[in-house]
């Protein structure tokens, strides 16, 4: 069954997903081993991989580790156009629709379509939504783009519902890593009673209260990264509290 197929039909049946982000820059490979194990018994749905730099860490060497201790899908969310790696199951082919870059629009995945239908793995086409959450981002910083303000619930519903006419099967709202503010529950509650597509929520989810709030206002799919790194220990718990909804 494909990954899209998989996360479609979860959120058409209302099951919240929780996605484990992992960084190949920000931890060691014996980190990353912890992390696919502790996230395989906690029942993680998905983890997905990517960084807004890779300068230290192997993408493909995290990725045939992480597949060793997790038999669920392994997800690429490429910070550029240079992150793929035919080992993972998927990527998400990200459109930022909340700039006006046109690289991020289009011109990167120019470059990147012949190395991506050489890998063979999954494309989902995806809609990239940076919002705004009280500090400058990498995200932000590396894409050249301004973030949809904090408070503006419907430019963000009006792009994301842009998104899906489109054609893009999901839509990520994310305040980026480091975040100080989290994508607010107002705006998610708003983009997700006008799409019909999964949603994704990412950035400054710090707590399984934050995660399972993020998810009773719409969120499909809730991914953390900068929080697990400093403790490993939340995925279980963030897990917990995403999978009790009903």
């Amino acid at each position: 069954m494909s990954t899209l197929s998989i996360i479609t039909d979860k959120a058409n049946s209302s099951q919240k997903q929780f996605a484990v982000l992992i960084d190949p820059d920000k931890v060691s490979l014996t980190e990353v081993e912890e992390i696919s194990k502790i996230s395989a018994k906690a029942n993680v749905d998905l983890i997905l991989v990517g960084g807004s730099l890779l300068t230290k860490g192997s993408l493909d060497e995290c990725i045939q580790v992480i597949k060793k201790h997790f038999d669920k899908k392994v997800i690429i969310f490429p910070g550029n156009s240079m992150q793929i790696s035919s080992f993972a199951d998927g990527i998400l082919l990200l459109s930022l629709i909340s700039g006006r870059n046109a690289d991020m629009l289009i011109g990167k995945h120019v470059i990147a379509a012949p190395f991506l239908k050489a890998s063979k793995i999954e494309i989902i086409p995806s809609g990239y939504l940076i919002i705004e959450s009280g500090v400058t981002t990498a995200a932000q910083y590396m894409s050249n783009t301004q973030p949809i303000p904090f408070e503006k619930e419907d430019i963000a519903m009006c792009t994301a519902m842009a998104g899906e006419m489109l054609g893009l099967k999901l839509i990520y709202l994310d305040a980026g890593s480091g975040a100080i503010n989290h994508v607010s529950e107002t705006m998610i509650k708003k983009v997700k009673s006008n799409i019909s597509i999964p949603l994704i929520i990412g950035g400054g989810i710090k707590t399984p209260e934050i995660a399972k709030k993020c998810c009773l206002a719409g969120a499909d799919i809730i991914v953390v990264g900068n929080a697990i790194e400093k403790n490993f220990n939340l995925i279980s718990s963030i897990s917990e509290a995403i999978h009790s909804i009903q």
